[in-house]
Parts: C-alpha cells; sequence; structure tokens
C-alpha cells in the first residue's frame, strides 16, 4: 500500500429519533450480549463482539455475511461521556489482518420527544481502493442497523413489570378560558398542538369526542417507522372547569403505558388562564420511560400556547 492508494470519502451523517431513554439506548451499546443483536444491517450477524466502553477499550465485532464473507470492525474507543457521547475509532479489516478502511465514529445521545435523538457522523480514510464500495455503502447500511437498534431498545423483558411516575405540570397563557378549553375539546383546535414535531411524527389517525364516557384516537408514524397510538376515555368533564381522563400508549404492538390524568382550568384575571396537569403513570414490562412522558407533556403544553397565538 502506499500513499496513492489512501482516499478520504465525504463523512456520513445519520440521525434517528428512539423511544426509548438515553441511558437505554447507551446500555444497547455497552453490552457485547446487545451488540450482538444489532450492529450490523439487514442480513448480517454478529458471531463476536468485544466491547468495553472506556477510553482506550475495545469496540469489536466479527460480522458475517448472508453469503458468509466476514470482516472485522476493530474500533478503539476514543471517547466516553456517559449517556451524551461516544467516539470510536475503527479498523475494518479481512479476517487475516488486512486493513481495508478506516472509520472514525461520534455517536451524540440527546433527549427528544417521546424519547432521545442519535447522531452518528462517521469520516472514512479507505486504505485498499477495492474496499470503496463499502464505504460508500455506509448510509445504507447504517439505516438498517439503526433500525435494529430501535428494535432492540424496544425489546420487552422476560419478566412482567410495572414501574410508576407521577408529575404535575402548570402553564398561564393569555387567553381567555373558553379560548383554552377550546384549545383541549374541539377536533380542529386540538389537532394544532398535540402530536409531534414536523418531520419527526406524521398522522395516520385521529379522533376525539370529548364527553363522559367519550374516547379519542390519535395515531402516528415516527421517523424511525415505530407507530405510535394514544388511546384515551373520559371519565369526567366539566366545561371550562375540569377534564379527567385515562389512556393507553402503544409503540407500534407493544402497549407501553396506562394513565390516568386530570386537567384543571382556572382563571387568572382579565383574559389569563392557568392550565394545570397531573398525570400518574404505570409503565410496562421494562419500558423505560425515564422522564420522556413530563418532557414530553410540557412540550406539548407549550405547543398548546403556540397555537392560542394563532
Amino acid at each position: 500500500m502506499n500513499d496513492a492508494d489512501v482516499r478520504m470519502l465525504k463523512p456520513v451523517r445519520i440521525s434517528r429519533n428512539l423511544h426509548a431513554s438515553r441511558q437505554r439506548v447507551f446500555a444497547a451499546w455497552s453490552s457485547a450480549d446487545a451488540v450482538k443483536r444489532w450492529f450490523a444491517p439487514t442480513g448480517f450477524t454478529i458471531p463476536v463482539a468485544r466491547v468495553e466502553l472506556t477510553v482506550g477499550g475495545p469496540f469489536e465485532v466479527l460480522m458475517r455475511s448472508p453469503a458468509g464473507e466476514e470482516h472485522w470492525a476493530r474500533g478503539v474507543v476514543k471517547e466516553v461521556a456517559a449517556f451524551e457521547r461516544l467516539v470510536i475509532d475503527f479498523s475494518v479489516e479481512e479476517p487475516n489482518g488486512r486493513a481495508l478502511f478506516r472509520a472514525f465514529t461520534e455517536i451524540d445521545f440527546s433527549d427528544a420527544l417521546g424519547g432521545m435523538r442519535l447522531d452518528v457522523t462517521q469520516s472514512y480514510t479507505v486504505l485498499d481502493p477495492g474496499a470503496v464500495w463499502m464505504a460508500e455503502g455506509a448510509p445504507q447500511g447504517w439505516a438498517q442497523t439503526l433500525d435494529n437498534l430501535s428494535v432492540e431498545v424496544l425489546r420487552r423483558d422476560a419478566t412482567r413489570n410495572v414501574a410508576h411516575g407521577h408529575f404535575t405540570l402548570e402553564r398561564t397563557y393569555d387567553a381567555p378560558v373558553a379560548r383554552v378549553w377550546r384549545a383541549l375539546t374541539d377536533p380542529r383546535a386540538k389537532a394544532k398542538w398535540f402530536g409531534g414535531r414536523v418531520g419527526e411524527w406524521s398522522e395516520i389517525e385521529r379522533a376525539i369526542d370529548v364527553r363522559v364516557g367519550g374516547a379519542e384516537r390519535v395515531k402516528g408514524r415516527w421517523a424511525n417507522g415505530v407507530v405510535s397510538t394514544f388511546d384515551a376515555v373520559y371519565h369526567d368533564v366539566v366545561p371550562e372547569a375540569r377534564i379527567v381522563y385515562s389512556y393507553t400508549m402503544h409503540l407500534d404492538e407493544a402497549k407501553i403505558s396506562v394513565s390516568l390524568a386530570t386537567m384543571v382550568l382556572e382563571r387568572e384575571g382579565a383574559g389569563r388562564t392557568t392550565l394545570k396537569v397531573t398525570e400518574q403513570g404505570a409503565f410496562l414490562d421494562g419500558y423505560d420511560d425515564d422522564g420522556s412522558r413530563e418532557r414530553g407533556t410540557a412540550f406539548l403544553l407549550d405547543k398548546i400556547g403556540e397555537s392560542l397565538k394563532m
């Protein structure tokens, strides 16, 4: 090999929103057993993995293609900030140890509505001209790999269990009670704020009937392909004063939570309204909420305020 053989390629950048906490996603990178289940494109397997998330530690996987071809991705951990950032310098090699290309990989973890956001940047140095096609196929390979990661972090624990959560949030709006009530109960008004961010979530189904015994359903698909379904039943409705309802949340076919929520409206003088939301949640069978429901509700309450200005 000489310097003429070395070739730098344009970095690959890919992002994914995952319905899990940063802690849970970080754990999927931290365990060799977990890495074997997801760290490869569709159809590939990982018979061997070695992971130690400490600076200087190994992140090594043996990838086997559907045709039986094998390549090592031998990485050295360069940077670790738990639940926030990983940097791994990979060398992709043939089984005999001949290096094909290097892939300097940066992974950033951040909070996002409904879970967390993963940003991956990978910079490539091709050492063998015959391996250019492998590096150029990285965007598709990473997309499939992150699909596998999405499945991994939603794996249900073998043991049935329930974790409980509780929060109260409050917002005061420059709008009369009647207008805030409309934002909570009118189908067109609620559609302006009750949903995910544009570009991260697309609506599939929406129906609302705010009365005692009435129901609501909002279903949408996230950027990672996961479908979330909100199904509510209204138990107490006092116009312009109080709403009490229960709801279930599904991610694809998995029921992740059952919650009881109360909304109380209070007049605050000349054309101002305080909305207080209290929620008690039961999170099911290993779903790791880690505060994402509270953060998501806070985001929606802020969107109510924005919709009231329209």
